[in-house]
């Protein structure tokens, strides 16, 4: 394959529009032979070759929590909905990446949250959605209630030749994926070519972002280790309450805000707790922000991912710019 052809096999561009994060999945396999038969081959293991298409990430919405710091219970997930259904172009997926409701030890009192969740979830006009736990949805009895009510904990699915992997950290009694569902893993990416776009989405980030707050999960690195042998892994992960956008060993993980109250920087020197609430801009730092043509300047992050030579080095490149509209 000519080196012009082992470059710029996909892009993955993510754009903040106020809910978390919109990724643009566009596959720049080129008209080339060799293009051509590496499309056919990841069709072949994907059931369908790679299209363009988007989806978006959000997080930690936290039904059913109340009080300080986040007084305005669902108002931010409620907006979400509104803000994803007024996209111009709809996207064909949503991820959640865990923590859909606050705990209780009452069971009762937490079936009623997931409920209510669902109730505002049903409201997206894209119905292709998907969910992993967090540790306020499982963690007290191992997702035992979340599996009843939303299903399977870790699981798998292919979408115009991306495969997407649901990772559960959360549900054992420790913040760990676990050697069986690791085990899992490795077999279910087993049949996938080397350059098959991958992106797993998880609830605790799979690298020691800040251990002494529980930002990390014991077993990161196995899952890593895991997925080494794949050019081309994004992961996804909420638990942290705001954006961040880590490269580790070649794969660029991304943090997303949640929709209930904001975390500080972990490098910030700030103490682990809630940025306080401010009633003259109760979403600032949230996963909602309305960008409107004409109006006052938002920064919007824009984030373009794309493979380095499939071939060589594993991973994705990142670049990053900021635009005023």
């Amino acid at each position: 394959m000519k080196e012009t052809d082992r470059r710029s096999f996909l892009k993955i561009a993510g754009t903040s529009i106020g809910v978390g994060a919109l990724f643009h999945f566009a596959p720049a396999l080129g008209a080339s032979q060799a293009g051509g038969e590496l499309a056919r081959m990841i069709g072949g293991k994907t059931g369908e070759a790679p299209r363009p298409f988007s989806f978006v990430q959000l997080s930690d919405t936290h039904v059913g929590f109340s009080g300080a710091p986040a007084p305005l219970g669902t108002r931010a997930f409620e907006e979400a909905v509104r803000t994803i259904n007024a996209l111009p172009e709809a996207p064909d997926l949503i991820l959640f990446t865990g923590d859909l409701t606050h705990d209780s030890e009452d069971a009762g009192e937490h079936a009623a949250r997931m409920k209510k969740f669902q109730e505002i979830a049903s409201g997206l006009n894209v119905k292709n959605v998907k969910l992993i736990p967090g540790e306020h949805d499982a963690g007290l009895d191992g997702g035992t209630l979340f599996r009843n009510v939303f299903g399977e904990t870790h699981y798998s699915f292919d979408h115009r030749g991306v495969h997407f992997v649901a990772l559960d950290n959360v549900s054992r009694p420790k913040p760990e994926v676990g050697s069986e569902q690791i085990a899992w893993l490795k077999k279910d990416l087993a049949r996938y070519d080397a350059a098959a776009p991958i992106v797993l989405f998880t609830h605790r980030p799979l690298f020691d972002l800040k251990p002494e707050w529980e930002w990390f999960t014991n077993d990161g690195d196995d899952v890593m280790n895991a997925v080494a042998p794949y050019k081309n892994v994004t992961v996804l992960y909420g638990h942290i309450h705001r954006r961040q956008v880590t490269p580790v060993n070649g794969v660029t993980h991304y943090g997303a805000n949640s929709l209930i109250f904001a975390m500080p920087d972990p490098d910030s020197g700030a103490a682990k707790k809630p940025l306080p609430f401010d009633k003259a801009h109760p979403f600032a730092n949230l996963g909602v922000r309305r960008v409107r043509e004409g109006g006052p300047s938002v920064g919007i992050e824009e984030i373009e991912l794309t493979t380095r030579e499939f071939a060589g080095v594993a991973g994705i490149q990142q670049f990053s710019k900021k635009e005023m509209v």
